[in-house]
């Protein structure tokens, strides 16, 4: 029988229904088994695909949910079998927590890919029990998905890092899309896609940021150091830069037509779609095919490839633009998120939050 004192508990912020409304709520956390490592969460940022899970917008979500996946945290305790970390290290834990670690994705390190992967909030361990995210005090994950903060990046701006960071840096690796002198389009200014500016800048290439509205251009070149900026409602623009680019990252995550888009690409161009989108996307065929040009999707990426950002990160000196908040703050940012209100990612202060405030 378990002494009801050893059970570790904590306290996070949790959606009980629809209305997506977040609120304290204390939860039991497994304990620290051989391969695991116990951090005390410093900051979480806040994604796009929270807002789509605490309204149940995907259909797929179950109460109470306590989300947030781009989590840094200090290590506070580690496994018998743990050799990667330290307490006192600073880590992070992004969008999933467990896979099968048999199939050929979690062979090849896109473990990602493992159809039986355990995502970070709204899904069940082995045993059964939930997962919960990082707009709580603690959690508990296995070393295998956590990665560490390089020293000098900041735990609050290393946290989009661990979401929006690796969502542009892996279909730019996978793809072979990494040497300089390439022409990217990075459609939508949004968490993800301004990462995709800093990234692919970084990369060496001529960036185009492509956006429905004018409102966002000197914030793109004079900011995010953008090359070019077009607006998808500009006919005669859109025409001037047909043919003109290797690849797009699509980082919408509402409907939109992908043929204003595909018209942009060059011979063998990829169009790369990284937002989650609930409903089908269109085309007509002889766009792809005139021009042998691809559609792909791109998740996340691989612990390997999230280290490996991180450290290019570091490298570059690469930073998020964010907005650091506090929990009781969390309703309001989730309210501002829907509205597109924000320069470019919500990051929260969990460590410097009254946790348990109702």
């Amino acid at each position: 029988m378990v002494d009801v004192e050893t059970v570790k508990t904590t306290t996070g912020w949790a959606a009980r229904d629809e209305s997506g409304i977040l609120s304290p709520y204390t939860y039991p956390l497994r304990n620290t088994g051989p391969d695991d490592v116990y951090l005390k969460i410093i900051c979480c940022g806040i994604c796009h695909s929270d807002l789509h899970q605490v309204k149940n917008e995907l259909g797929m979500s179950n109460y109470p949910m306590v989300p947030g996946h781009e989590v840094v945290g200090e290590v506070a305790e580690v496994g018998s079998n743990v050799t990667k970390f330290k307490v006192g290290d600073v880590v992070g834990v992004g969008c999933i927590v467990g896979c099968c670690r048999n199939c050929r994705p979690c062979n090849t390190d896109n473990e990602q890919y493992c159809n039986k992967k355990i995502w970070s909030y709204n899904d069940k361990y082995t045993d059964g029990n939930p997962t919960q995210g990082g707009f709580a005090a603690a959690m508990v994950a296995d070393q295998k998905f956590v990665v560490k903060i390089p020293d000098g990046l900041v735990p609050e701006q290393a946290a989009p890092l661990l979401c929006a960071g690796v969502t542009v840096y892996s279909p730019l690796n996978h793809f072979g899309l990494k040497q300089s002198g390439l022409r990217g389009g990075i459609l939508g200014l949004g968490g993800v896609g301004h990462m995709g500016v800093k990234m692919a800048k970084a990369f060496g290439h001529h960036v185009t940021v492509i956006s429905s509205s004018d409102k966002k251009r000197v914030e793109a070149l004079e900011h995010l150091g953008a090359d070019e900026y077009l607006v998808s409602s500009d006919t005669e623009g859109m025409q001037r830069a047909a043919d003109s680019l290797d690849y797009i990252i699509d980082t919408v995550p509402v409907f939109h037509p992908l043929e204003p888009y595909l018209s942009l690409l060059k011979l063998d161009g990829k169009l790369i779609l990284t937002g989650v989108i609930n409903t089908p996307l269109q085309f007509v065929s002889p766009l792809l095919m005139i021009g042998r040009k691809a559609i792909t999707g791109s998740f996340i990426g691989s612990m390997k490839e999230t280290q490996e950002m991180l450290e290019f990160c570091k490298e570059k000196d690469l930073t998020s633009t964010i907005e650091v908040v506090k929990l009781d703050y969390i309703n309001k940012a989730f309210e501002r998120l829907e509205k597109n209100d924000v320069r470019y990612r919500f990051v929260v202060d969990v460590a410097g939050s009254k946790i348990d405030d109702k």
